[in-house]
């Protein structure tokens, strides 16, 4: 991994403080990547659509090595996600944070899924989902195309038809 290349980090961050450190990340000039999902929040009088991270506790960073420490020193980050004992921070493929901006700014439902290692990938050939890559699997009567982010574990989910995907095995 050379040092003056940009890659993507995921960033552990304090409880509940996902988008106050994504707004420090802005100003600083880190580019940040913050994925959020709409929930109905419930309360006593009312409901109203809020924006919830997709991975609470986490968001994506795109930076190089040389610049990670300024990651790290921003108030409200836990850790920069790393493979190993050698906690040197480990890189996300820009694949897979494409996937997750592609699912973001479509306007089809979703919400997180369980980590998911073994299943049929995919690959969706039409509709507002199209070029996402990730596993099928079969929610009640329904088909869904889960996109994971492997170093965090994480993964999200969103109703597809049958007709738009092919497998890619």
């Amino acid at each position: 991994m050379e040092r003056n290349v940009a890659y993507w980090f995921a960033v552990h961050t304090r409880s509940r403080h996902e988008k106050q450190v994504d707004s420090f990340f802005r100003e600083k000039n880190i580019n940040s990547f913050l994925p959020l999902m709409k929930i109905i929040s419930r309360r006593r009088d009312r409901k109203k659509f809020i924006d919830v991270p997709l991975f609470p506790g986490y968001l994506f960073v795109n930076v190089s090595l040389d610049n990670i420490y300024e990651v790290k020193s921003t108030r409200g980050v836990v850790r920069v996600i790393g493979n190993g004992e050698s906690f040197e921070p480990s890189p996300i493929p820009e694949a897979e944070i494409n996937n997750l901006k592609t699912l973001i700014n479509s306007n089809v439902s979703i919400d997180p899924y369980k980590y998911l290692q073994k299943g049929t990938r995919v690959r969706v050939i039409s509709g507002p989902l199209m070029g996402l890559e990730g596993i099928l699997i079969k929610r009640k009567t329904h088909y869904r195309v889960v996109v994971s982010v492997n170093l965090l574990q994480k993964s999200t989910s969103a109703e597809i038809s049958i007709a738009d995907i092919e497998s890619i095995d």
